[in-house]
């Protein structure tokens, strides 16, 4: 439900210091189910992102899908260094551990390893500084196929209903998600098409 090759690609350097926390309302066809919380502490030369996700999906009063995702994510002087996900969807257990390497990002589930580009990145969405270089699935350790675009600025809305003025990026291929940040650059909400073809929003708190 979770919700690339070349050499290091400059968009790939996390840009400025930064410690934050962002909490996301997860919204699945208007529905309310869940929440996306971050947590975002360091400076630019040792950066830690993680990040707690939960939802439950009810039809009427009856539970029928459960989903917890964890994830701890470390830059170094800029750049992605690991990553460390834990994802239980429907009872079903993925687990992925990233490291950039000299030869390469090594990215293992336990069930295949592979080497992608050393610039390389997880779509964990809060750093938009990542989006048009080679990124990998944080949940199942996959290269994706994804073109990432810049699509300008507009009004988004926020969990508590006030709309402010950010950059949208919309991203094609194996996910149709767009993702939006403020003036700032935080990350500040989503939109994407789930397989099953409903509509999953993360609005922030």
């Amino acid at each position: 439900m979770a919700m690339g090759l070349v050499l290091l690609a400059p968009a790939q350097v996390l840009a400025a210091p930064t410690s934050r926390r962002l909490t996301f309302a997860v919204f699945r066809n208007g529905a309310r189910i869940g929440e996306h919380r971050m947590s975002i502490v360091g400076q630019a030369d040792g950066v830690t992102a993680s990040s707690d996700v939960s939802m439950l999906v009810k039809v009427g009063p009856v539970p029928v899908y459960r989903y917890t995702h964890r994830a701890v994510e470390q830059w170094r002087a800029g750049r992605f260094a690991s990553l460390e996900t834990s994802t239980n969807g429907g009872g079903k257990i993925q687990r992925v551990s990233a490291r950039r390497t000299d030869a390469g990002v090594v990215i293992d589930t336990g069930k295949s390893r592979i080497t992608a580009p050393s610039g390389a990145a997880p779509l964990t969405h809060w750093n938009a500084a990542v989006l048009d270089g080679p990124l990998f699935n944080p949940q199942d350790g996959k290269m994706l196929s994804i073109t990432a675009r810049r699509a300008g600025r507009e009004a988004v809305k926020l969990a508590d209903g006030r709309s402010i003025q950010s950059t949208r990026w919309s991203l094609r291929g194996d996910t149709q998600i767009d993702n939006w940040y403020d003036g700032a650059d935080t990350w500040a909400a989503l939109r994407g098409k789930l397989p099953d073809g409903s509509m999953m929003e993360y609005r922030r708190l």
